[in-house]
């Protein structure tokens, strides 16, 4: 308590609890009504000191949906020859508050096919993916667009959004590592049905034009592969191993002597 200026402005600002609660009661009137506030300002729990010739009461909130809360009074005066005074009320949370999660930018909350239909994206003003279509790049493709002066993009992909997106490609479901990819016969790099991006990923990356393919449409690895590979073969003959047949008319052949025989 050694915050307050003296030992009589101390004991005013640690006594003043009535008028503390009071003032929280006019405050919760406005939520809950006049009638109702006294019952939503229980006990008083403690007292602090707020810096020189100030300090806060709390009381518990009853406050319907508002477990664990507080009605935070802060009690001020001036001098020891003036009087206590409220300089400030609210509910906060206490320690052991039922709060609602911390807020998130809604452009960080956005995931892939959250987006529906009528649903607008715009990129961020410092989307680091994405640079002016005029700056020189080591991206050939990219290249090509620059010298479109007034009728190209006027932003295209950085070097980081390409990377962005080709490490993505490379671990998502139509990468090397995917259980398709292990199983299948070849790799879609062999694939007559491979069409290969242009610029930077072409050496990686493609999209699957085989319509019975899983991926078909799709980007895929150059090292992703199916069942659909354009040089698979299937060998002719029955899928079940026959084996030799062996003739037996189920009769035990015995020899007779000549004298029986006659």
């Amino acid at each position: 308590m050694s915050a307050v200026t003296s030992p009589d402005q101390q004991r005013l600002l640690v006594e003043a609890v009535e008028q503390a609660r009071a003032a929280a009661v006019e405050e919760a009137a406005a939520e809950v009504g006049r009638n109702a506030a006294p019952g939503v300002v229980g006990q008083h729990l403690e007292a602090r000191p707020e810096g020189v010739s100030a300090l806060t009461h709390y009381f518990a909130s009853e406050l319907p949906g508002y477990r664990g809360w507080r009605w935070s009074v802060t009690m001020a005066s001036a001098g020891e020859d003036e009087p206590v005074t409220v300089s400030e009320v609210v509910l906060v949370p206490g320690d052991d508050a039922l709060v609602g999660p911390t807020w998130v930018p809604w452009q960080e909350r956005v995931r892939p096919g959250d987006l529906g239909v009528g649903d607008l994206l715009p990129p961020a003003p410092d989307d680091t993916r994405l640079v002016p279509a005029y700056l020189a790049s080591d991206d050939p493709a990219v290249e090509e667009v620059a010298v479109e002066v007034g009728l190209g993009r006027t932003r295209v992909l950085s070097r980081e959004g390409r990377l962005d997106a080709a490490e993505r490609w490379h671990a998502g479901p139509h990468g090397p590592s995917a259980d398709m990819a292990r199983s299948a016969p070849a790799v879609c790099g062999t694939c007559a049905f491979f069409l290969p991006l242009a610029g930077s990923l072409r050496a990686g990356f493609g999209v699957c034009g085989n319509e019975y393919a899983p991926a078909d449409g799709s980007v895929v690895s150059v090292e992703f592969g199916c069942g659909a590979h354009s040089d698979v073969v299937v060998e002719q003959g029955s899928p079940v191993h026959v084996a030799e047949l062996v003739y037996d008319d189920g009769v035990d052949m015995e020899s007779v002597p000549e004298s029986q025989s006659s």
